[in-house]
This record gives C-alpha cells, structure tokens and sequence, in this order.
C-alpha cells in the first residue's frame, strides 16, 4: 500500500514564505552593513510558519519546511551587500545598476540550490556536528507539528518575535528623537613607544543587535570582541604612532587610519578563513558529491525504493 501523499507546495505556504523572506532581508541587509554579519533565518522562520499555519487543519510538516526553506534564502540573499560594495569600493562600478544585479542574485540563488544536492549529504547528513543548522531546524519542525506542546510553543514563540519587533522599533524610534541615547563614542590620544597615537572606544545601544546576538551565539560575540580589541587596542594605537598627525584631532587621526589600514587586516583575516574553510571542505564535499552519484544510480536501477529524503534530483541536471 503507498502512503498517503503529504501536501507540501501549497499557494498559501509560497505567499506566506515569501512574505517571511521579505521582512528577513530588510533586517539581513541592516545588520549586515551594519555590523558585516547575518544570522540564521532558518529556525525563527520555522516557528513562525507553525504557529500561522497551525490555523489550518489541512497544514503539514511539509508544508512548513517548504516556508522555511522558502524563507531561509533571506540569508542567501542579503549575502549580496557583502559583495556589491567591493565592486563600489574598488571602483569597478559607480552605482548599482538593478538588472545586472537582479541578473546577479537569481543565478547565485540557482547555482545556491544545486549546490546543496551534494552539500546536503556532506554538511547536514554526514556531518560529525550533532545539531546543524538543518537537523536544528527538522527537530523544530517535528516537535512543533506533531505534538500539542510543540504547537503551543510555536505561537509562543510567534507572540515573542512580535513582540521583540515592536520593542525594538520604538527603541530606535526614541533613539531617533535624541530621548534616548542611541551610540556613544570617544576618543583618545595614548603613547606607543614614546610617540603620540590615537584610539577610541565606542558603543551602540540597539534592541536588534542584541536580538541578533541572541541569534548568533557567545561563540561569535566572542570573535567579534577580540577583533575590536586587536583592531582598536592594538592596531590603531600602533599605526597612528607610525604615522604622526600633529594638527588632527584624536577622532579624526585614529578613524583616518582604521579607514584606510586597519579595516583592510579585518578584510585580509576573513579572506584567508574562507580559504582555509574551502579546504577543509573538500573532503566532505568530494564525498557528498560521491553518494549523490551512487544514489542516482540506485535510482535509475529500479531496484529497492530509495528513502523520501535520499530521492535527490539527478546529478547530470544538477
């Protein structure tokens, strides 16, 4: 006896994820120019899909993983803004023209999901991490779906996002009017070495950050903070000791050489972390790329019906 089909691709499930991916970039591509990190949309995407389409009796588990998975591309999206003002910043264009980006985005976001045919196995499936992001959010969904709690979670978790919006745009909405005080920031002449420098020391309040860090977890925040200490304690101070600016003021000689120098070490660091994360993926990636092959193999045999989650799509279209 076959089982019964499970509705996944349903109207109501593409609207909803898209609704959800347009609000997730907005806020992707803030935080992202903001601060140069985006987080994971994935599993907030997850909740609020169970607790909306909880309202229908005829909604799935895989109806939801469809919005998630819909909505979870506003990561890949925003990913956009890492790379466009590299071509400003280097001169290579001086505006951004819309239909070459557009042209862009929709062939990154293409090759993105034929990319995770053989990624799926290497980083999700085969992965030594017991909870990555897409296990992370599969749980999310089962528990959420399946069980009476989990659903009673969901719109908890619903009212929270809601919430957390509101909080966060009066905040900055105060913050906006002066009433309350939305960045501070100071700077300092000190002595290196006998010579005069400069640094500074700055701070925002801001409820999305803080949402965002919520999002990315200590193991970033701590990343974060040790950049700016090497950025702003040690860098800066050394290089406005080498390059002396007797008539500027501290702001102005510290922020001239985190400009023009220091942001560039920042750059040059995660330019050789990607390296070094490309190499260690080809291992894994080499052998997700082999039981991709072996499963459509399988599957053009005819032979034992292969798993739901092991039916990809063939690998010559991939």
């Amino acid at each position: 006896m076959s089982p019964k089909p499970q509705t996944e691709i349903t109207l109501r499930g593409v609207l909803l994820g898209i609704l959800i991916t347009l609000v997730f970039t907005a806020a992707q591509v803030y935080l992202g120019l903001q601060v140069g990190l985006t987080f994971a949309t994935s599993i907030p995407a997850a909740v609020i899909s169970m607790a909306l389409l909880s309202a229908f009796k005829s909604a799935t588990i895989q109806e939801n993983n469809i919005v998630q998975t819909i909505a979870s591309a506003a990561g890949t999206l925003a990913s956009v803004i890492f790379v466009l003002p590299g071509l400003i910043i280097i001169g290579w264009w001086r505006d951004v023209p819309f239909f070459i980006t557009f042209a862009a985005c929709a062939i990154g976001g293409i090759l993105g999901v034929m990319y995770t045919i053989p990624l799926r196995r290497a980083l999700v499936s085969n992965s030594p991490l017991p909870y990555p992001e897409g296990v992370a959010a599969a749980e999310v969904l089962k528990v959420g779906t399946n069980t009476r709690e989990g659903a009673r979670e969901g719109q908890a978790g619903l009212v929270a996002v809601v919430l957390g919006s509101v909080a966060s745009a009066a905040y900055s909405a105060l913050a906006a009017a002066k009433v309350l005080a939305g960045e501070l920031a100071a700077f300092f002449k000190v002595k290196v070495g006998g010579k005069v420098a400069a640094t500074g020391i700055a701070g925002e309040s801001s409820l999305a950050l803080i949402g965002a860090g919520h999002l990315m977890g200590i193991t970033v925040g701590i990343a974060m903070l040790t950049g700016l200490v090497i950025a702003w304690g040690i860098a800066v101070p050394i290089l406005t000791s080498m390059t002396p600016m007797p008539e500027a003021s501290a702001a102005d000689h510290a922020g001239a050489i985190w400009s023009t120098q220091v942001r560039y070490l920042g750059a040059g660091a995660i330019g050789a972390a990607a390296i070094w994360t490309i190499g260690k993926l080809l291992g894994p990636v080499w052998s997700g790329l082999m039981s991709a092959l072996e499963a459509n193999r399988k599957r053009k045999s005819g032979g034992e019906a292969l798993p739901r989650e092991e039916q990809d799509l063939p690998i010559a279209l991939v």
